[in-house]
């Protein structure tokens, strides 16, 4: 089957022995007559920009609800940035471009609104009933909720962008529940590995920018952070006259270029050192590859520990945290005492999936705006239904 999909000659040809490619992809679930030629993942990252929970990724929060301003990353442009850096780390290591980029676009389909206060609320909602994690809810996205093509539900993915979801890991998502048939226990390509640290760099560095604009950190306090303050002065030398905003984003952008070139270069160190020279090597070696050098996976780890102490527990996130827990915990308790509340089509699911799970697929869907008047709607007496 993979064979049909996409001619070989359509596959890079300068793809290193241990990409991944699309002409020896485990194919899909599903088998389907195709129009055209793409190779597989190419056709996947396509049928992941064209689904309705991509979309709806516009209006899910990454650190500032949607509602405090046009300015602030969302979940949409968070993952177009994790894509831009994981092609650019993929394209330089010679892997395969198109499944990075998928799985770039694809690896927060899950998230629920209000960013990880939502994941935690629905996880402690659903316990007893299978809980919630969002690497999981992103599979059962492309698996099963998607409902566009004839004969199957979900985008019939690829098994390898399927297995790369399952297997995102980060501080914050860490694998769980893993399915026998994705290999529980052994690392995925290294494309998937990439988007692990594309996400990291990303978020990093755009949090950043988002805290100096919301004012909620500021340029002195990133200066004693060691990583930070050795890229802002080699800035400030290099154009002492420029302004503090063009000097703020000239520094975010050199941060990136450095994070990206130290994990390539560390990356390329591995591969040499585990003899790894095919796919299978991968899977034999069976560590992750993709890493920082040890000197700046410290670094970076500090630039953490300030975004955390000083960004992500800011008393006015705190409070939006505080809000939005309150908001779905009302939510989900009111779809599952009464059913009747929710759409037609998701009380039809009730009998099969549970009617808890049913109300977590329908609450994980929403994005921040229709899960804040939603409540308006259940709750507000004078707001129209």
């Amino acid at each position: 089957m993979a064979e049909e999909e996409g001619m070989r000659s359509l596959e890079r040809a300068d793809l290193a022995g241990y990409a991944a490619r699309s002409c020896r992809s485990r194919g899909r679930m599903h088998p389907e007559e195709f129009r055209d030629d793409r190779p597989a993942f190419e056709r996947d990252r396509d049928r992941i920009i064209h689904c309705a929970a991509f979309r709806r990724l516009e209006y899910k929060t990454q650190v500032f609800v949607n509602h405090e301003g046009d300015y602030y990353r969302t979940r949409l442009t968070h993952s177009l940035e994790v894509a831009q850096i994981g092609k650019a780390i993929a394209r330089r290591l010679a892997l395969n471009e198109e499944l990075t980029e998928a799985l770039a676009l694809a690896h927060d389909l899950g998230h629920t609104p209000f960013g990880h206060t939502g994941e935690e609320v629905l996880n402690r909602l659903m316990e007893g009933f299978g809980g919630f994690e969002h690497n999981l809810q992103s599979f059962r996205v492309v698996d099963q909720l998607e409902e566009r093509y004839p004969g199957f539900n979900g985008l019939n993915l690829s098994w390898e962008v399927l297995e790369g979801i399952i297997k995102h890991s980060s501080p914050y998502d860490r694998p769980t529940g893993l399915i026998e048939e994705f290999l529980p226990g052994v690392v995925p390509t290294i494309e998937a590995q990439i988007i692990n640290f594309a996400d990291e760099i990303a978020y990093n560095n755009h949090d950043i920018d988002d805290g100096l604009k919301s004012g909620y950190i500021t340029i002195e306090q990133l200066n004693g952070v060691d990583l930070w303050r050795e890229v802002w002065e080699r800035i400030d030398t290099a154009h002492p006259d420029l302004d503090r905003e063009r000097k703020k984003f000239q520094t975010i952008s050199a941060l990136i270029g450095l994070l990206i070139r130290d994990l390539i270069t560390a990356t390329e160190a591995n591969l040499r050192a585990c003899g790894v020279s095919t796919l299978d090597d991968v899977r034999r070696v069976n560590r992750p590859l993709v890493t920082f050098s040890p000197a700046m996976e410290e670094r970076n780890r500090s630039l953490k520990r300030f975004l955390f102490t000083n960004l992500y527990r800011h008393h006015k996130v705190e409070r939006m945290r505080v809000k939005a827990e309150r908001y779905l915990t009302q939510l989900f308790e009111s779809y599952v005492k009464h059913p009747t509340l929710l759409p037609r089509k998701y009380q039809q699911k009730m009998d099969m999936l549970g009617r808890e799970r049913v109300v977590c697929d329908y609450i994980a869907g929403m994005t921040d705006r229709f899960a804040l008047d939603e409540f308006k709607r259940l709750f507000e007496p004078y707001e129209r239904v």
